[in-house]
């Protein structure tokens, strides 16, 4: 499961309600939910959150939360 799936999962949410809500697909959020090599687009993400009535700054944060900058070793 992806960390979006995992987001979804955690606060109860409906994917039937987010792909009428949002016009994205139920196979598209379940290759979002279950897929880790499928790509989440901004706008899609922006949707979801906006569906949901999140922050889509804690969408973001969540879904990227093991995102680092690559240190300098000079």
């Amino acid at each position: 499961m992806t960390d979006l799936g995992l987001y979804l999962s955690r606060k109860s949410i409906n994917r039937s309600d987010v792909s009428r809500k949002t016009g994205i697909s139920k196979t598209r959020l379940s290759e979002l939910s279950n897929n880790r090599r499928t790509k989440l687009r901004v706008s899609e993400l922006y949707l979801i959150a906006l569906a949901i009535e999140a922050n889509p700054c804690e969408v973001l944060n969540e879904v990227c939360k093991d995102l680092e900058i690559k240190k300098n070793n000079s």
